[in-house]
């Protein structure tokens, strides 16, 4: 019973100073974290008509694309100088209300018989075409005309 009255308030006197010991540290560590976090922040302002790359902007978008995600990161945004080699050519795309749209099939490429168990299924080779970029895919042939009849002759 005697040695715990000289233990106890040694071991809450040590535990006290360790606890201070591990806050300074802390604070010398996060002090240290946020000069390297500092360095890198930098004040941005922007003009209306400006183009940026990347960022976080929350958008207001129409109830049309209520299915996009509508936050855009702005600490990702840089001032855009705009430049005649980043013109991209496109095709517009007919976007279906869920944002989905469909590729259209070219031409059949091959066919093929594939044995699953115990039963034969005929497959053809499908060119598909989606704006300027050709895919080729093996695809049920029954499926394909179901779908595709044209495609058939």
């Amino acid at each position: 019973m005697g040695e715990r009255k000289y233990l106890g308030p040694d071991l809450v006197r040590r535990t006290t100073e360790a606890v201070e010991r591990i806050r300074k540290i802390m604070l010398t560590a996060q002090s240290r974290q946020k000069s390297y976090a500092d360095r890198k922040r930098r004040d941005v302002e922007f003009n209306i008509g400006d183009k940026v790359e990347k960022v976080a902007y929350r958008l207001a978008l129409p109830p049309s694309l209520s299915n996009v995600h509508d936050v855009f990161y702005v600490s990702l945004l840089r001032k855009y100088v705009p430049d005649p080699s980043h013109v991209l050519n496109y095709e517009p795309i007919e976007v279906e209300q869920d944002l989905t749209y469909e590729e259209k099939p070219v031409k059949i490429l091959d066919r093929k018989e594939k044995e699953l168990r115990n039963k034969n299924i005929s497959l053809v080779k499908v060119l598909w075409r989606s704006s300027n970029i050709e895919e080729m895919t093996w695809e049920r042939e029954d499926e394909m005309r179901s779908k595709y009849p044209k495609l058939f002759g």
